[in-house]
């Protein structure tokens, strides 16, 4: 005798909004009766295919922006809402941060003044980083005060970080050297979220954001330091200047620095520099700048790369690795 499937697991039927994710073989919340992989789920995975390489494009700062979500452990960045976003509020937002990421990896908190914490290092869904981003600050702006926004997929076709906030806003993070900003009154914490803030604080890598150039960002790991600076140029001609001045030896940062490759992160290149121990981010300034202006030449020339400079580009890209 035949066995009989299982009756689909029914699931309360969705009529407006998102359609929220179930596992592939349970009934589709939309009430269609079919399973989730046959009706909204594939909508969902067509959008999961349809990655967005730079997200941030259009952003001020969209190299601060990458090194937020993929290098720095804390910080934080004052957000300006457009008019037309703010006009969609619960009641009034005394203002809007983005942090590198929030406690339990929530994507947003509406705190209980109604001000606004926007994670960004978060478990993304759509394939668009920037729709995620902009689906967790829409959810947050309708969220009554003292709550967290809870994870989910945003809706094909919303909107993104470019349509909500004022892009001719200045983007200056601050890097913290722990999570205190987590709180609203960290000093006076105690018992469980005391102990819970002092573990995060002792897994943060010790970073700073150089002031001569922009996007650069010195950290401090166990045997050496690193320099890393995501760089807005697109990437042949980036690879081709930094394949020159390594054939000419003009790639170091100084004295016991290398150039030892570069990732990719959202679009953009990001170069990596191991450092001296003893080399401060003040000490990095400097070179830095200087370093800035050699690039600059090297991009303006349109000569083909010799063999000493194409060798050089090639190892430069056999260590580049992608994150994302």
């Amino acid at each position: 005798m035949a066995k009989k499937k299982a009756p689909l697991r029914t699931a309360p039927a969705v009529t407006d909004g998102p359609i929220p994710v179930v596992g592939a073989r349970e009934a589709c919340p939309c009430g269609s009766g079919r399973r989730y992989k046959a009706c909204h789920g594939r909508e969902a995975a067509h959008a999961v295919a349809e990655l967005v390489q730079r997200p941030f494009e259009g952003l001020p700062g969209e190299g601060d922006w990458v090194a937020l979500r993929e290098l720095v452990p804390a910080a934080t960045v004052p957000l300006t809402l457009n008019a037309a976003t703010l006009a969609t509020a619960n009641g009034e937002v005394p203002s809007v941060t983005l942090a590198t990421v929030l406690p339990m990896a929530w994507p947003a908190m509406r705190r209980q003044d109604g001000s606004i914490m926007l994670g960004l290092q978060t478990q993304t869904s759509s394939g668009d980083l920037s729709r995620d981003l902009a689906d967790a600050l829409v959810l947050a702006l309708a969220a009554e005060p003292g709550s967290p926004v809870p994870p989910r997929r945003p809706a094909p076709g919303g909107p993104r970080l470019q349509e909500l906030l004022d892009v001719d806003a200045a983007f200056e993070p601050a890097v913290h050297t722990g999570f205190e900003f987590w709180l609203e009154d960290a000093e006076n914490a105690t018992g469980e979220v005391a102990a819970s803030l002092e573990q995060a604080n002792a897994a943060v890598i010790p970073t700073e954001k150089l002031e001569s150039v922009a996007h650069a960002y010195w950290c401090q790991a166990p045997d050496r330091n690193h320099l890393r600076w995501v760089m807005p140029h697109a990437e042949e001609p980036l690879l081709d200047a930094l394949a020159r001045l390594s054939a000419s030896g003009e790639a170091s940062l100084g004295e016991g620095t290398k150039l030892v490759g570069s990732f990719r992160a959202h679009g953009l290149v990001v170069p990596v520099w191991d450092l001296p121990q003893t080399m401060t981010a003040d000490d990095c300034e400097k070179p830095a700048a200087a370093f800035a202006e050699r690039l600059a030449a090297a991009l303006a020339v349109s000569e083909p790369l010799t063999a000493e400079q194409r060798k050089a580009r090639a190892s430069l890209s056999s260590r580049q690795v992608t994150l994302s």
